[in-house]
């Protein structure tokens, strides 16, 4: 359900819960759930080899575990994610999924394989309440959000099928997970965290993937931001900033009637500073609207000096949308007030847009 414009919405609506799964729980939880189901706690160990590693749901597959433990062990690996429609472009190298919950809520993942990395962009949330009038997702409204193993399913779900060779190029494995789904990450903060743990953490506890692999994106959730650099996971922070001016930004990321440009950008250098990561600023170029070159000198005086890359990415049309991409010559421009700067920039790929798999396109429409 759409949301009135300006209109946060922060606490997600009370559903249902899904079933426990394995990836919910650290290390020491799984032990204990497989001790209460009258099982060794070492079976713990081997669930989750097969899980984390070999990317197995298949309890049955699993021959190292005594058949009546199996059938107690699948407790803890419930289904999920069930696809519904894939989509792919760029000669099948970049894949979107749409998957439902087991309640019917509906989410979006994208596996982008480059010639070296493999990055998956998960969703957090089914729809999204921070509203922002450009984005496909923030339109929706906010259904609920997702638990820890949902997220982390997502990133396993991508890792199978480059380990079966089911996308082109062979054989591979996940790199880099961006929290750029839908949903807003750092409002659904707990679970969110959960996840990142889960993708960090060396098997057989989790995924193994380094955590400067790892992206939190959020539209500037202050005291969420301090939060995350308390937590000791030097993921990159990736601030959907969009204006560098209070008055547009009210606007375009009403996020900002509650947290000015320079609260936002204050916790950002803050996150910076304890984690030593530089900062991605991410940058939609909209035509007439934000690319002007005045707001790109704003903008160069805000964070040049600082650890920081701008992002810009030209605006993904969405359907119904009264806004469109910068002009390319506006693009340019932009991008050399900037470099006049001294800031880094660059303007991202716009892979997946063909298939409505490109930021702010991801709308969960069966």
């Amino acid at each position: 359900m759409s949301q009135p414009p300006g209109q946060l919405t922060f606490v997600a609506p009370r559903r249902a819960k899904p079933a426990r799964h394995l990836a919910d729980l650290s290390m020491a939880d799984r032990r204990a759930a497989v001790t209460e189901l009258g099982e060794k706690a070492f079976r713990a160990d081997q669930l989750s080899r097969h899980y984390f590693e070999r990317h197995t749901t298949d309890v049955q597959a699993m021959t190292d575990l005594p058949a009546a433990a199996r059938e107690k062990l699948s407790a803890l690996l419930p289904t999920l994610l069930t696809p519904v429609k894939e989509q792919t472009t760029d000669r099948g190298t970049t894949r979107k999924t749409l998957w439902r919950l087991f309640d019917g809520a509906l989410v979006e993942s994208v596996l982008m394989r480059y010639p070296d990395r493999v990055t998956m962009c998960v969703s957090s949330q089914a729809g999204c309440g921070m509203n922002c009038p450009f984005c496909a997702t923030g339109q929706a409204g906010l259904t609920r959000n997702m638990s820890t193993a949902e997220i982390v399913e997502q990133v396993v779900a991508g890792a199978r099928a480059l380990a079966a060779g089911e996308v082109p190029g062979g054989p591979g494995r996940v790199s880099n997970v961006v929290f750029m789904g839908m949903g807003e990450p750092l409002a659904n903060y707990k679970q969110v965290i959960g996840a990142v743990r889960r993708l960090v953490e060396p098997a057989p506890h989790g995924l193994g993937i380094s955590a400067r692999g790892v992206t939190v994106s959020t539209v500037g959730l202050v005291p969420a931001i301090g939060k995350l650099a308390d937590e000791g996971l030097p993921v990159t922070l990736a601030l959907s900033l969009h204006a560098p001016d209070d008055e547009l930004r009210d606007t375009l990321v009403p996020i900002n009637t509650r947290w000015k440009v320079s609260e936002v950008l204050d916790a950002a250098w803050a996150y910076a500073a304890r984690t030593k990561r530089r900062v991605s600023i991410e940058y939609a170029l909209i035509k007439d609207v934000n690319d002007q070159e005045w707001r790109a000198d704003l903008l160069g005086k805000l964070v040049k000096n600082k650890l920081v890359h701008v992002n810009l990415i030209p605006l993904n049309p969405t359907p119904g949308s009264k806004w469109t991409a910068s002009r390319p010559e506006d693009e340019r421009a932009f991008v050399r007030r900037l470099e006049f700067h001294g800031v880094p920039v660059t303007v991202r790929d716009t892979r997946g847009r063909e298939i409505d798999g490109a930021c702010g396109q991801l709308a969960a429409a069966e």
